[in-house]
């Protein structure tokens, strides 16, 4: 008599990771998910070890996670695994301040983002 089961959110050949609050703004992210976009999850991994910006770890973590999520909740085959999508969104906004000069107030804003990454399994052709 219990309620029904939740849809899946993704396709059945597909597995998703969801980062929140990540320090950094969206705009720096969005540049290191689009290193990743479309392309196999070893060479992912690869140039995301590989790379100098500092949220790249960050990054590296949550497509771990997703390829964690395919193999072990979905069955899906690891080697065969493409980051199918890597999108990013603002999240909230620390807002500090300097005092400036003559009684004026310099904003600081530090924001935080969120990032999503969609892995899908595709047959080698």
């Amino acid at each position: 008599m219990g309620k029904d089961k939740n849809p899946r959110r993704v396709a059945e050949n597909e597995a998703m990771a969801k980062t929140r609050m990540l320090r950094t703004s969206p705009q720096k992210l969005n540049l290191v998910a689009a290193m990743i976009r479309g392309k196999k999850v070893d060479r992912a991994l690869n140039d995301l070890t590989f790379s100098k910006r500092r949220i790249a770890g960050d990054v590296k973590k949550c497509l771990q996670s997703a390829i964690a999520n395919a193999e072990n909740n979905h069955g899906l085959d690891v080697d065969e695994l493409v980051v199918a999508e890597a999108f990013v969104g603002k999240n909230l906004v620390m807002k500090r301040g300097r005092p400036r000069g003559r009684g004026r107030f310099g904003k600081i804003m530090k924001p935080f983002s969120e990032l999503t990454i969609k892995v899908r399994q595709v047959e080698e052709a």
